[in-house]
This record gives structure tokens, sequence and C-alpha cells, in this order.
């Protein structure tokens, strides 16, 4: 794939997630690389102190370093930032990093040398993986810690994780056969200044829900037809004098899923319900104002992703080092709040769709969607498990960008949070993909309950998937491992798959 820096779409971010595409730097972009690499070094030679080149660095920057300390100033910075903790980040995450890493200095405003966009590159074509603990940024002045655990990587003295086992960079770089990169004046800076982490970690955020979003327009469909509901709420008229784009598009989405059902046709006609609950009839109002919210986060990202986020910006026309405040990655940790708003609801109205399942009061199926109820306890307790994944997202929805720490002695005081607004999304997908797959398993157990009638072609083939895997709960049995089978359906992409098939839908995150 060539990387075209500054004008990377959403499908080839999405690409480089999903690994297996060599990158090549798009060699239109040597000439502005190499000019503002030269005005770093005229900065280097030269007496005036220059941030990131020729001084300290936070609350640091007033001491000077002379000439001949400058690349062990770059090497030390590094080595000072490598102080991550935590769980490692997945390759996926790193993947990102590194292209993004490598495409942002790649614009030409960070004075870096063409060799460390190089290796940058060749590392991540070598399919390796730095050693990079998840936590210790808090996503102002770059994300310092896990991208000098990257960069350190580079320079052969960090690690590598090969096989689930943590090696020596030297000896992976020497057996790939990679130079390790040896940094000159503001390189370290370059590399560990901006917000590659966290964008890369709201990314991998966004490419894992949109699966999960699609099984979840698919199994709400499910639930309206396993409790007898009204496709009358789709009718495009209602969503047009909205005007909500996220709104229309799910009406449309229910529609085609809808189309054809039998089960819809019973009971057009002697069904004395006016009106079906709001987890039924809002479901465009409520997820087509979160899918409104994650395009909106789509196209935030995708500007971060081609930013350039570095300090100071080297100006090669008129030789000018600027320092500014790109690294402060609030754009990401605000895009990363609305995400997991949008996330925790989308699980939230799923569970209140199970809960209206169970209750033969409103869905008229049999209590607990069981046909024995006492002897057997049927959902009941397969509901407690969505409820306690419900509100344990609406806990860690909580937004992160409104809490902030002074750091480097106050130099450096208020900070965004948007690495932990990005990673904490992922264990909120986890449990919306397992309250999906427990919404999955009453809805088919629904409509078991309406055979013979039939749902629509779509619908009958996401029952036929889940049959596949998980018969009919005749009787109490243990349930576990078919609501993590479910839930695996849900994350990969096995129901997305179904959606995608119905003819002129618009996919779900619109690239810019």
């Amino acid at each position: 794939m060539l990387l075209r820096p500054g004008l990377l779409t959403l499908e080839e971010l999405q690409a480089i997630h999903a690994g297996g595409q060599p990158l090549v730097m798009d060699p239109n972009a040597l000439p502005a690389i190499l000019a503002s690499a030269a005005v770093v070094r005229q900065a280097a030679e030269g007496v005036a102190p220059v941030y990131g080149v020729n001084t300290g660095f936070g609350k640091l920057a007033s001491t000077r370093i002379s000439e001949s300390d400058l690349a062990t100033l770059q090497l030390n910075l590094i080595r000072s930032h490598s102080v991550g903790v935590g769980a490692l980040l997945e390759p996926a995450v790193l993947r990102l990093m590194l292209a993004l890493k490598a495409a942002s200095l790649a614009r030409g405003y960070s004075g870096v040398r063409p060799v460390v966009i190089a290796t940058l590159l060749a590392v991540h074509n070598a399919g390796l993986v730095p050693y990079v603990p998840s936590q210790g940024s808090v996503g102002a002045s770059g994300d310092l810690a896990p991208l000098a655990h990257m960069t350190l990587a580079l320079l052969g003295e960090g690690e590598f994780v090969v096989d689930g086992r943590r090696l020596p960079a030297a000896a992976v770089l020497r057996d790939k056969g990679i130079a390790p990169l040896q940094l000159q004046a503001k390189e370290g800076l370059a590399l560990i200044n901006g917000t590659q982490t966290s964008a890369a970690l709201a990314l991998h955020a966004l490419f894992a829900f949109e699966p999960v979003l699609e099984a979840a327009l698919v199994v709400g469909a499910l639930t309206v037809d396993a409790a007898r509901g009204s496709d009358g709420p789709f009718d495009p008229r209602i969503h047009a004098l909205r005007g909500q784009p996220g709104q229309i598009d799910v009406a449309q989405y229910y529609r085609q899923l809808l189309a054809g059902s039998a089960i819809r046709k019973s009971h057009l006609d002697g069904d004395d319900r006016v009106q079906d609950p709001y987890c039924l009839r809002c479901q465009p109002q409520v997820v087509g104002a979160c899918l409104d919210q994650l395009r909106h986060a789509a196209l935030v990202l995708l500007r971060e992703a081609n930013a350039v986020t570095d300090n100071p910006l080297v100006f090669a026309e008129d030789g000018a080092m600027v320092s500014g405040g790109n690294f402060h990655a609030e754009p990401v940790a605000l895009a990363c709040d609305a995400m997991a708003c949008a996330i925790a609801e989308v699980g939230a109205i799923a569970e209140r769709r199970i809960a209206m399942l169970i209750d033969s009061s409103v869905s008229r199926l049999p209590p607990f969607l069981t046909a024995n109820a006492g002897l057997n306890s049927g959902f009941m307790i397969a509901h407690v498990t969505a409820a306690s994944l419900a509100s344990e997202n609406k806990s860690m929805a909580h937004p992160a960008s409104v809490d902030s720490l002074p750091t480097s002695a106050n130099q450096e005081d208020h900070v965004s949070m948007a690495t932990f607004a990005a990673r904490r999304l992922q264990p909120m997908i986890a449990n919306v993909a397992h309250i999906l797959g427990i919404e999955l398993l009453a809805a088919a157990q629904g409509v078991d309950f309406l055979r013979p009638l039939r749902s629509s072609a779509a619908l009958e083939q996401v029952h036929a998937l889940l049959r596949a895997q998980c018969p009919p709960m005749m009787q109490d049995r243990y349930l576990a491992p078919d609501i993590g089978a479910a839930a695996a359906l849900v994350r990969d992409g096995s129901l997305a798959r179904i959606l995608r098939m119905l003819p002129e839908l618009p996919r779900l995150w619109i690239p810019a």
C-alpha cells in the first residue's frame, strides 16, 4: 500500500489495522522531508536556543545543551520516557501507531531524516510488535510513554514481542536485517511527541465496533419479529420529518431486514396493541443518534490520522521552527467520550429488549422464554448478566476528557486523558457483544415459539446461523457456552455480513 502523508483514507487505515499490508512511502513526500531536516540540522549547528533541538524538555526547556551532546539528549529522552505500565498494546494498535507516526513525520514538518521514517516502515512491514505497555499517557505533550517504548525498540534498546515472548530488540532487528535507528537532533522528540497512540487506540475501537453495531441492527430486527412488533415506526416519512441522517439510515436498515416477514403479516389484523415499547419503536431514534456520533468520531479520527502533531513544527519555506500544542489530544478525547456514550447506549437498549422478551405481559411469549416456567428459569438469569454488563458500561462511559492533572512541574498544566478515553472502549465493546449475544439467543427462542411462521429471508439466515451452533433451550441447561458462541457471531462479522448483503444499504462509517 502506498502511504500518502496527509491523504490516508478510512479504508486504508482499516486495512493497516487488519494487517498484511506492506507500506511504501509516497516518493513525492521526500522533498518536504529533506527540506525540514535541513532546517533542524542548521538549528543544531547554530547558537540560538531551539526547543527540542538544543534545549531540555518540558520544565527543563530553559536548560541549554551543547552541540556535542545533542544525540545523547535525544537518546536519553527516549530512555527516560519509556516508563509505561500495564497490559501490552495489541498488535493491531501497534501497526496503526507505526504507520500513523511514519505518515505524520513524512508530511515534512518535523525535521527528521528519511531514515527515521524508513525504519518505522521496515519494522511495520516485518510484522514486528514492539513491547509497549498500555498505561502511562495523559494524552498531552504527546503519548510520551507508549511512543517512547515503541521508539526504544527501533533503537535496538527496547524489546519486541515475538510469539508471546519479550525478546531484546537488537537481536530481533538483526534477525530481520533492520539496522537500529541512531537518533540525531530533534528526532527523538519528533517520534514521541504526537497523538499516534491515542488515535490508534480510538481507531482500533471504531473498527472493532463496526461489526458489533451492524449485529445490533440485525439482532434488534429479529427481536421485533420475535415480539411481533410493528414495522410502522420504521416508515421513512417519520424519519424524513426529523432529518437526522443516522436515524433515517437505521430505519432503512430495519425496513430491509424485516421485508417479507410472514410473522409480521400474521398479526397485521387482530392485534390489539396500539404501540410497541420504546425499545422496539424508538430503535431508529436511539441507535441512529449513536450512529451519528460514531460517524462524527470517524471523521475526527481520520483528520487526526492525517495530522502533524509534533512540537516544535518546522516550516522549511522560511526556516522557522515554531512551538505550539498540536500534541494535545483533546479532539481524540472528546471523540472517544462520544463513542463511549454511543457504545453504552447500544448495549442499554439491547438490554431493554431482552427484558421485554422475557416479560410475557409485554412480549406475549412464554414467561422467561421457557415452555415450563417454574420448573425452568429459562432466560431469567441470562438477562441479569446482560443487565450487569449494561450497568458496567454506564460507569465506563463517564467522560475521561473532563479530568486533568498537571504534569511536568505545572508546565503541562492541562491534559486530555485521551489515551485512557480510547483504551477503555475495548471492554465496553466486549460487554455490548455479550449483551447482543444474549439477545440473539432470546430472540431466536422467541421466533421458535412462533413456528411454523417464518421471518424474513435475512432474519431466517440469522436464525439458522445461530442454530447451527446453539440449539433451542427446551429446558434449562448450561447456557454460558451458548452466550459465548452467540457473542462471537456478533464480534466476528458473521451477522454484519448478512446486513451487508442487503441491497442499496449505506455502510455505517462515511469516509471523508
